[in-house]
């Protein structure tokens, strides 16, 4: 059995690789496009 909850997924905009829900993101999800700080260092790179 899954001992987590459905947690809800967003696509990254530089990778296109889907991401998960963080603790750290809680409070700014809506915000957030991605899944790490390198692909927001890369971000001019594709999106």
């Amino acid at each position: 059995m899954h001992k987590k909850p459905f947690l809800p997924e967003k696509i990254c905009v530089t990778c296109q690789k889907p991401f998960s829900w963080r603790k750290k993101w809680e409070k700014n999800w809506e915000n957030v496009k991605y899944c790490s700080e390198r692909c927001s260092r890369n971000k001019t790179k594709n999106g």
